[in-house]
């Protein structure tokens, strides 16, 4: 595995695991980076070349005036798949990072040969009792003067204890990461320090700009109907961010799409169960690689 940038109107830093083939291109979600992957992007190098990429204002892609609004980083996803895959790629995409890798299916779809949606952010379907955490939080960021306050409480607990607490709220058992993952997203965010404060304004604009799509159901499943690549979707069935009662009415407004859940696994099940979430994707990769 190999650091490297591209520069795409400013340098845009990605992980290069290697392997030969076909590209397939790993992208994270809201407040995440490339590092999520660390634990499946060896094992899927096997498949194909495997790249995970920081979105601006994620990770070590610093914004540096670039927005970190999901329709920029669209956008970045777009040309770095022109200039690092440069062929049609596999998306695999967590929660915003799913989001994006939909919206660049149908969007452009020469670009994708098919797509792994690992709980994708998607519309909450009617009547869907709220997550009280997840909704204070959201709500929260939405608030100018309280999601600042957000912000710098996270700043106050240090690197060690925010990632702690998000990994706690994406996870049914932190003890399920291996400690070396763990440790690996706690050396970013002591790194991403210093960065300053416009790493909380980064993931704010994410945030904001995420709810703001999902809001607009129509238009989000005008956007699933438009998907042409072969696609696999992945849901814990213990997850508080995206509950698996969305996974399964978006599996149900596409049932040509397969379909797998994964028992007691919440929201990043590629670090919390690498090995039941390869053995999902992995057999159903490999014949449309071939």
């Amino acid at each position: 595995m190999e650091q490297r940038t591209v520069d795409l109107s400013g340098p845009v830093h990605y992980l290069d695991f290697g392997g030969a083939g076909r590209p397939i291109v790993l992208v994270h979600g809201l407040g995440g980076s490339s590092v999520n992957w660390l634990g499946v992007g060896p094992r899927l190098s096997k498949l194909g070349r495997v790249v995970a990429v920081d979105l601006a204002g994620h990770g070590r892609t610093r914004s540096l005036g670039r927005s970190a609004r999901v329709s920029a980083n669209r956008a970045l996803l777009s040309r770095f798949l022109a200039e690092v895959a440069r062929e049609p790629a596999v998306l695999i995409g967590n929660s915003m990072g799913g989001y994006l890798s939909l919206a660049q299916a149908a969007a452009e779809p020469a670009t994708v040969r098919a797509l792994v949606l690992v709980a994708p952010a998607s519309p909450r379907p009617p009547g869907m009792k709220f997550d009280a955490r997840v909704t204070a939080l959201f709500a929260g960021l939405m608030a100018p003067f309280v999601a600042s306050l957000i912000m710098r409480r996270r700043a106050r607990r240090g690197p060690e204890q925010s990632v702690r607490d998000v990994m706690a709220l994406c996870t049914v058992d932190i003890n399920r990461i291996k400690p070396e993952l763990l440790q690996a997203h706690v050396a970013l965010a002591r790194e991403r320090v210093a960065y300053g404060s416009v790493v909380g304004r980064d993931f704010i604009d994410a945030a904001r700009s995420l709810v703001s799509k999902l809001m607009r159901t129509g238009l989000y499943m005008e956007m699933v109907r438009r998907v042409a690549a072969p696609t696999l979707l992945i849901n814990g069935t213990r997850d508080r961010l995206v509950s698996i009662l969305s996974a399964r009415a978006l599996a149900a407004a596409r049932p040509d799409w397969k379909f797998a859940e994964l028992p007691d696994i919440g929201h990043v099940p590629q670090l919390e169960c690498p090995d039941e979430f390869l053995a999902i994707v992995e057999p159903w990769l490999k014949p449309l690689l071939a």
